[in-house]
């Protein structure tokens, strides 16, 4: 304890903004190696590295024999310490933050070990050969790390009192269920993309799903977002709530976005670029999501604890029978 008590002595603390844009990093972070790891499989270098955690059976880095997939697969495998490290960084800063906020360091810690489970879950891809469903997980997973990495990120900026709603109950509710929907259009985009052509390497297998079939759920539960999104910009107007409106329409605007992108893909016969693009407007989606959850309600500061009475003032009050 002494010793623990002599390191915190020459620790500085962090600061509140410091924090947050360690917060803000490593959410773009995390963003990048979602759209990194697509670049990997469009350019079908899935396999470029076909073990792991080795690169080969010889080498735990990639070599010339590997060729450029090699190269690709490998890049993206050590964009993976680069997140962990930020994800480090964050955790590190929370601890040295004064004063300390056990809220805080738990998502810190859930960002940080979801980067070495979400790298597992990329080595089981490939020890797989790609197995769709498995590659769907690897993203659903990365889906999961931002979205805390976007908790945290919003938490700090909050004090640490109560949380109140600034919406109705319904309206909450309503926020809720949009979230849900938002996740299960995720889930069924991963089908989509295992039915597709992108398999990241020219050997690996498909889901068997009907891409067309799926592919038609996919947009149907895209509408029904969309028309929920529609339905929470009104009700949020309709109460006054400015913010829980903005991001409303914000979340609305993504959507739109991410279905053009999706509709011309789709009728362009899936070009990469355009996959590409559609996976970053999927973690938009999210983190627009997110953010309109957030919206419905807020946290108000600690209520400060009551001071004790002075003697004198014990003595002013009268005594009751």
């Amino acid at each position: 304890m002494r010793r623990i008590c002599a390191v915190n002595r020459y620790v500085r603390p962090v600061s509140g903004t410091l924090l947050r844009r360690l917060a803000l990093t490593s959410i773009i972070a995390n963003v990048g190696i979602v759209v990194t790891g697509g670049a990997v499989r469009l350019t079908a270098s899935g396999l470029g590295c076909p073990t792991w955690p080795r690169c080969t059976d010889a080498s735990y880095v990639t070599t010339s024999e590997m060729g450029v997939h090699g190269v690709i697969e490998f890049g993206n495998r050590m964009l993976t310490f680069a997140v962990g490290l930020i994800a480090l960084a964050t955790v590190l800063a929370v601890l040295a933050h004064l004063p300390r906020r056990p809220g805080l360091l738990a998502l810190a810690v859930a960002v940080f070990l979801g980067i070495p489970a979400q790298a597992v879950i990329g080595g089981i891809t490939v020890l797989t050969n790609l197995n769709p469903w498995v590659v769907g997980l690897h993203f659903l997973a990365s889906m999961a790390v931002i979205a805390a990495a976007y908790a945290l990120w919003r938490r700090i900026a909050e004090p640490d009192g109560p949380t109140m709603a600034v919406v109705p109950a319904p309206l909450r509710a309503l926020a809720r269920v949009t979230t849900g929907v938002a996740v299960a259009v995720l889930v069924v985009g991963t089908w989509v993309t295992g039915s597709g052509p992108h398999a990241g390497d020219h050997g690996a297998a498909r889901n068997g799903l009907d891409p067309e079939t799926i592919s038609q759920v996919h947009a149907d539960g895209v509408f029904l977002l969309i028309g929920l999104s529609v339905a929470l910009i009104f009700a949020f107007r309709a109460v006054g709530a400015r913010q829980a409106t903005r991001a409303a329409v914000i979340l609305l605007a993504v959507e739109l976005g991410q279905g053009v992108i999706g509709f011309v893909q789709y009728f362009t016969h899936v070009p990469a670029v355009l996959v590409g693009a559609h996976m970053l407007g999927s973690c938009l989606v999210l983190l627009a999501t997110l953010a309109v959850q957030w919206s419905t309600r807020e946290r108000r500061p600690v209520a400060p604890a009551p001071q004790a009475a002075t003697p004198a003032e014990a003595e002013a009050v009268p005594a009751t029978a």
